[in-house]
């Protein structure tokens, strides 16, 4: 078995809190510093890294004194904001040791469930990877409250997989990986080495909670595994411990347990675009713009609408119709409906003279539009 990470070109690694500060004891800056060299190691093999880390709460427990983790939002802020601070500096030596350039980027869940932040932060990760920055991102805990929060990393790293469309997602735990049972208390348990994300098998598996700075567990893995897979991501659980672990995922050496999707990402994403969106209103296109959308799967751009219907904002789904009214094809938008009647019919060179400002150079780019 050949790890999937060898042909992966995009990849998110999560690294949890245990593994960030030690267990609690404190940033783990020898850690830090090996996975910061690892990934450097990635990039120079022409894949693009996005790094989703735990760490700041519990590094704000230790900065603050506290023995354990309180169960108060505001105290939560509270350490998240303290410790942010600590946990962005260190990444940030790291990094720059290996001559890569960093970015923070703090999320909640609100950023992602609103169709126009999930563009905003997606066009900000994907510009970000093409200037060759690492994005370092965490939960926004310092504003996020209990009813919005992510809850665990795990989830975030899965989300933020299907947002940038990763082929990957590597989840850096302090277990080896996947057991049929708990190896502690099971002495047939049997390590899982591959299977299928979304198996309902592999919760059944998995259960238990997470170490005393975290909130996760195996469990939560799991779950994120499927979500990762929903976009056709696969996900590799393994231990941050074991040594120069990304780079040899990176050779195809296998790791860990190895969760595969059960369809490729493009067609994952397209049914999830296809699947989950509510219309807001209709593009009608010209010939060409209907044909090439179909048949050569471009982008739509504005010189290719030729009608605007209903009222929209930016990120918004819309159905785009050719000129006989038939649907063709469905996606995020760029503009809000004002903006797009304004820019309809114009060539891209000419969106910032007409606004004022280009927000993108596509009224609807090809990665967030299937064909219907």
């Amino acid at each position: 078995m050949q790890s999937v990470i060898h042909a992966s070109q995009r990849i998110v690694v999560k690294v949890g809190s245990s593994l960030v500060t030690n267990d609690g004891k404190g940033l783990d800056h020898a850690a830090l510093s090996r996975w910061a060299s690892e990934i450097a190691d990635l990039t120079r093999r022409g894949k693009q890294v996005v790094l989703v880390s735990s760490g700041a709460i519990a590094e704000g427990l230790q900065r603050l004194g506290w023995a354990t983790r309180p169960k108060a939002v505001h105290e939560l802020q509270a350490a998240a904001a303290v410790g942010q601070m600590g946990l962005v500096q260190a990444y940030e030596t790291a990094f720059r040791a290996e001559g890569l350039k960093t970015a923070q980027v703090l999320l909640t869940h609100e950023d992602l469930a609103d169709r126009t932040r999930y563009l905003n932060a997606r066009s900000t990760l994907i510009t970000l990877l093409k200037l060759n920055v690492v994005p370092i991102i965490n939960e926004n805990d310092t504003v996020a409250t209990s009813e919005i929060r992510f809850g665990d990393n795990d989830t975030l790293g899965a989300l933020v997989t299907n947002l940038i469309e990763a082929d990957a997602l590597i989840i850096l735990t302090d277990q080896q990986g996947l057991y049929t049972a708990d190896p502690r208390k099971h002495a047939d348990a049997e390590f899982v080495h591959e299977a299928q994300a979304g198996d309902p098998r592999l919760e059944d598996m998995a259960g238990g909670a997470g170490s005393s700075v975290g909130t996760g567990g195996m469990i939560t893995k799991i779950i994120a595994a499927k979500r990762a897979a929903r976009s056709g991501a696969a996900t590799v659980i393994a231990c941050g411990r074991e040594a120069n672990v990304l780079s040899r995922l990176a050779d195809g050496e296998a790791i860990g347990t190895q969760l595969i999707a059960a369809d490729t990402p493009l067609l994952a994403r397209k049914q999830w675009l296809a699947d989950h969106l509510q219309l807001a209103g209709r593009l009608v296109l010209d010939e060409g713009a209907a044909h090439a959308v179909v048949h050569k799967g471009t982008s739509l751009l504005p010189i290719g609408v030729v009608a605007v219907e209903g009222e929209f904002l930016r990120g918004e789904a819309l159905a785009c119709v050719d000129p006989q009214g038939h649907e063709v094809a469905r996606g995020l938008v760029n503009y809000s409906s004002d903006e797009t009647r304004l820019i309809m019919r114009h060539a891209t060179r000419e969106i910032e003279s007409i606004l004022g400002y280009m927000g993108e150079p596509e009224l609807i780019h090809r990665d967030n539009m299937v064909s219907v």
